[in-house]
């Protein structure tokens, strides 16, 4: 059981008067983790962004001047040496989310309460120990990206000024070297766990922390690769995701049992197995061919696509083999009068009519995000002894305006730089985590990335790839978060050089 004990609101003296005050709330707590009793401090704030020293015409330079205030919820460990103690920085995807889902689904000290499968029930919803916690051999900080959380731009200042792929990097560079020498963490070994976009942003952050800060990273965990935008965008004369999504599509049908008889008695991981094979092999060949290829071969494609992904063939020859997402996820149960969520495949809900081409919504996250938002407000206000007016941004729309500066007019392409960040620090370790039923970011899309990025065979050695039977968030079920525990605690052990 956690207990907790608030203090009362601290505000850091800042450069400028004007500036806004930031946020300190520390509060003790304890639990208990793996049958050890443990005492943590909670600390509730946020650190100012300043834009970069300029110089007048006069060359007189100016005064910094405050952007942004960035969000953070970070636990440490009490009477812990710090510099023995790892740090890991937390975020999550969107863009545009909080750091909500990684922080009370899976790495935090509290989670949301939900059934083994992951449905939350019914309102007003709960929380509960977490026993999954990587507290146990890290401390964390949960990390909101300006638009999210409490994370704001500052009055006057532009509120899109953050929400781009790079600037992003750059803020959350500059949190993580601004709360290492506030809080002394220079000597700790250093980790970050991402997911979704929270990847994209880990792989070029792990670089940019590198060349610009001096800051060589012990581990980066990966939950729900999005490294290379090729294999997820279903654009006109890609087809790239049409194979890479087949073998989740196959997951998908299986568990809702709508494969023919013979695949659907076998295990999942054997249909995954044929899935790819053939969307590799001869599926990738026919795509290749386009309109070349003959009618006989046509035929002999769709009838195998259709019998690996539960569809019709009049279907697959209808949409020329090629299945896009929000086809598949109204197309595979449409006669039961059923959708299949996105995040989490597994997950069904029901439009107005079963008669169009995509769902209206998803209804995965439909299970989650008003139970994480009930969840983040009551632990903030309740546990924490954080009070604000100010509603907190579960997730933001940030993606639809989001900018990409230095990837026009081609697809972003964040493994490089993982690649070039392992090169320069032979010690860095990489974990990555997939669910067979993400139809977000696929395993298969995951892998293909992985495979491309031009590693070494010494640094293939030094990446982790893990496979859940769940989805996006494969720690909201309860043996998927045990698992998850198991081996994130243990490469952070490892990585820290603790084992």
């Amino acid at each position: 059981m956690v207990s907790s004990q608030a203090a009362a609101p601290e505000a850091r003296p800042m450069a400028a008067a004007t500036d806004i005050p930031e946020v300190l709330v520390r509060t003790p707590h304890e639990t208990t983790l793996a049958g050890r009793p443990l005492r943590y401090e909670a600390t509730v704030g946020s650190l100012t962004l300043r834009e970069a020293q300029r110089t007048d015409e006069q060359g007189k330079v100016q005064e910094d001047k405050a952007q942004a205030q960035l969000f953070y919820i970070a636990y440490t460990l009490s009477d812990a040496p710090t510099h023995e103690r790892p740090l890991t920085f937390c975020f999550n995807g969107g863009p545009g989310s909080s750091s909500v889902w990684l922080h009370l689904g899976l790495l935090g000290p509290r989670r949301v309460a939900c059934d083994d499968l992951g449905h939350c029930g019914a309102p007003p919803y709960a929380l509960c120990d977490n026993d999954a916690s990587l507290l146990l051999e890290s401390d964390l900080v949960f990390i909101d990206p300006v638009g999210t959380g409490y994370s704001r731009m500052n009055p006057g200042e532009k509120g899109s000024e953050f929400h781009d792929y790079q600037r992003d990097q750059d803020a959350v560079a500059e949190f993580i070297r601004l709360y290492l020498s506030r809080h002394g963490r220079w000597a700790s070994p250093k980790f970050l766990i991402g997911e979704s976009y929270g990847t994209t942003r880990a792989a070029g952050l792990a670089r940019l922390l590198q060349e610009r800060h001096d800051v060589d990273l012990n581990g980066v965990m990966l939950v729900s690769m999005a490294l290379d935008y090729q294999t997820l965008s279903f654009d006109h004369g890609n087809d790239l995701p049409y194979a890479l999504f087949v073998p989740g599509y196959a997951a998908t049908a299986w568990y809702h049992q709508a494969l023919p008889a013979a695949l659907q008695q076998r295990p999942l991981k054997e249909v995954v197995a044929e899935a790819e094979r053939f969307a590799m092999g001869a599926y990738w060949s026919a795509l290749m061919q386009g309109s070349r290829l003959d009618a006989a071969a046509r035929t002999r494609i769709g009838a195998a696509l259709a019998r690996l992904t539960g569809l019709s063939p009049a279907f697959v020859q209808r949409c020329g083999l090629r299945i896009e997402d929000n086809r598949f996820f109204k197309e595979l149960l449409r006669e039961r009068g059923l959708t299949v969520g996105r995040i989490d495949a597994r997950f069904t809900g029901q439009d107005r009519d079963d008669a169009g081409e995509h769902a209206q919504d998803d209804p995965s996250m439909n299970n989650l995000t008003g139970a994480y938002a009930v969840g983040i407000n009551r632990l903030l206000r309740e546990q924490l002894g954080y009070q604000s007016d100010a509603p907190y941004l579960v997730h933001a729309p940030l993606y639809k305006t989001w900018g990409w500066k230095g990837y026009e007019n081609r697809y972003v392409a964040a493994g490089d730089a993982l690649r070039r960040t392992m090169q320069a620090n032979p010690s860095l370790q990489v974990y990555v985590a997939s669910g067979y039923y993400d139809l977000a970011t696929p395993h298969a899309a995951g892998d293909y990335s992985l495979s491309h990025l031009g590693l070494r065979e010494a640094q293939q050695d030094r990446v982790q790839v893990s496979y859940y039977e769940a989805g996006h968030m494969m720690y909201i079920e309860r043996l998927g978060r045990e698992r998850m525990a198991q081996e994130l605690r243990a490469f952070v052990r490892r990585a820290a050089g603790k084992d």
